[in-house]
């Protein structure tokens, strides 16, 4: 990745304003057409987007989408959408028990609308928040109950393949624990067990920076800083760690790019939250703050450092750094990306929440008064949204229902759309894409602005 230092959030104006109107069009378009009988919207085939049965993990990112389009605009027409689509729709979200999800679908919509209000960009109505504070204590509470105990001591929230698959995704939907613990929730257990939100977050934390991060300590052959595993296996008996897996990458041995997205952003962002919590709240748990902090510093420094090194000039990167035809391209970290080359696909996605990761990275690093790494990833989000504000990434047609173009979805599995005429997918999004495009946005938005810094912890 060459890093750009010269954009800065108010160059990137323009070509955010041309963004909102794009992506309102696509909102309003999805809208119109979706049927919710056929579950959530996951991903664009030619132009169209469409569901796909696996989990359902989207459908916060679809009306989240019109929230973020209402608080970049001050269009009342997606406030209206993303709050009564919210409460119509959502609730099966809160309850859902077979998911580590919750993070994305309730933070993108509930947390999202419980923000606005205490931003006062909507009215304050106290019985709507208790509403909404009520779905975030839910869900984190459900959430947390998915859980999986270690040998190590420490234990995780499982994936939806079940007790034994610890997923990398997981580290972004942390948070609703966190909001729900700082709300005053807890799950109760079996003989009315209080269990703490907030320390099985930070075990959750500290489980995937050990195991799921790679830090060039030798921990196999292929131990390279700042690999990322998708997934890792656990003896359910005895809570041993057993290997690296992945469901959508091309190996347990390489980086799948989405997967090194969300340890990025996840651990930024609970930097940016754990850096609110006092030392003594976290006694309880046997973890001292600084090496908490430490080892979070240390997994989204390695995966941050990673991705410069293993994405194009722009920062968009393979949809997996060790697929078959990446060798092909030689050293690819100084040459333009190319969407539509015929021999391996590029994950804008993945971008996206790269982007959102190196900036808030760079924010938290400021204030510890690291300026030249705190500066120096600022300037790598700069060049990614640049990039990504324009095509071939904007999709700028109005025939084409997604925003953020040439998403990843599932690749060993085949499930993305490859154009006629073509070898491999391309031209398409994804609904978490098209969201954390939108957060992306917001964030370069408000400091250009001078406006107010969002968290989800507000």
């Amino acid at each position: 990745m060459r890093i750009d230092a010269d954009i800065t959030p108010e160059s990137l104006t323009a070509a955010t304003d041309r963004f909102l109107e794009c992506s309102g069009r696509k909102i309003l378009s999805i809208e119109r057409s979706w049927d919710p009988a056929a579950g959530a919207p996951v991903y664009t085939q030619a132009g169209r987007y469409t569901t796909r049965g696996w989990t359902e993990w989207t459908q916060g990112f679809q009306y989240g989408c019109a929230l973020l389009q209402f608080d970049m605009t001050g269009d009342r027409r997606f406030l209206e959408l993303g709050r009564n689509r919210t409460v119509e729709r959502m609730a099966p979200h809160v309850s859902h028990v077979g998911v580590h999800d919750h993070g994305f679908n309730n933070l993108s919509t509930y947390g999202n609308l419980r923000r606005l209000m205490l931003e006062g960009r909507v009215s304050h109505d106290p019985r709507e928040l208790q509403l909404y504070e009520l779905a975030v204590k839910l869900s984190g509470a459900v959430q947390a109950a998915r859980w999986t105990p270690t040998a190590a001591g420490t234990g995780f929230i499982h994936s939806f393949n079940g007790p034994h698959s610890l997923f990398s995704d997981t580290i972004r939907t942390l948070r609703i624990l966190c909001l729900a613990d700082r709300l005053g929730h807890v799950l109760m257990g079996e003989g009315d067990r209080p269990v703490n939100l907030l320390g099985r977050a930070v075990e959750h934390a500290l489980t995937t920076a050990r195991f799921n991060v790679y830090y060039g300590e030798g921990r196999d052959a292929w131990d390279v800083s700042g690999r990322v595993a998708h997934e890792s296996i656990f003896n359910t008996n005895d809570g041993q760690y057993r290997c690296a897996s992945t469901q959508q990458g091309y190996s347990p041995f390489t980086t799948w790019t989405r997967g090194l997205s969300w340890i990025l952003c996840g651990y930024a962002e609970l930097l940016e939250f754990f850096r609110t919590v006092r030392p003594a709240q976290l006694q309880p748990f046997g973890v001292k703050k600084r090496d908490l902090v430490a080892a979070m510093e240390k997994a989204a420094l390695a995966a941050a450092e990673f991705h410069i090194d293993h994405s194009f000039a722009d920062g968009v990167p393979f949809w997996d750094t060790g697929a078959p035809g990446v060798a092909a391209f030689g050293d690819y970290a100084h040459q333009p990306s190319d969407p539509f080359n015929d021999v391996e696909p590029l994950d804008a996605s993945a971008a996206a929440i790269c982007a959102q990761g190196y900036l808030r990275l760079g924010n938290y690093l400021l204030k510890k008064g690291s300026s030249r790494r705190g500066n120096r990833y600022r300037s790598a989000a700069f060049t990614i949204a640049a990039a990504l504000l324009q095509e071939p990434y904007l999709a700028a047609s109005s025939r084409h229902q997604g925003i953020t173009l040439h998403a990843i979805y599932h690749r060993p599995n085949g499930w993305d759309h490859v154009p006629r005429g073509r070898r491999i997918p391309c031209g398409e999004s994804c609904m978490w894409g098209d969201y954390h495009t939108m957060e992306l946005v917001l964030l370069i938005r408000r400091e250009a602005e001078g406006g107010a810094y969002p968290t989800f912890f507000a």
